[in-house]
């Protein structure tokens, strides 16, 4: 998980860190979080920013969502996130474990 040093983060890292690995950036370093920022870019095609997000409906998050998750990313060698994940949830399905241990 990344995360900025927020107020709203102030216990993530001590409840997560025995589940998953915890990055915190620094503050006004945008640069550090390029994948959020992208993210943050498609989103924005959708939703300008200033928009009170109280004004999006539950089908038009979902149309954003489903958007985001078919379209293919150069890092994911220009494959969709939804594509890579069907193939992962195969392997889990026939048995070969989805994530991979990582060795210290």
């Amino acid at each position: 998980i990344t995360s900025d040093n927020g107020s709203e983060f102030a216990g993530l890292h001590t409840s997560l860190q025995e589940v998953v690995n915890v990055y915190f950036t620094h503050p006004y370093a945008s640069w550090e979080r390029g994948t959020s920022e992208n993210q943050h870019k498609i989103i924005r095609r959708f939703l300008p920013k200033g928009q009170p997000l109280e004004a999006i409906c539950d089908r038009q998050c979902l149309r954003i969502q489903n958007w985001m998750n078919d379209y293919p990313r150069k890092q994911l060698g220009y494959q969709t996130p939804y594509d890579l994940f069907v193939r992962e949830f195969h392997k889990e399905r026939k048995g070969e474990p989805v994530v991979k241990p990582v060795s210290a």
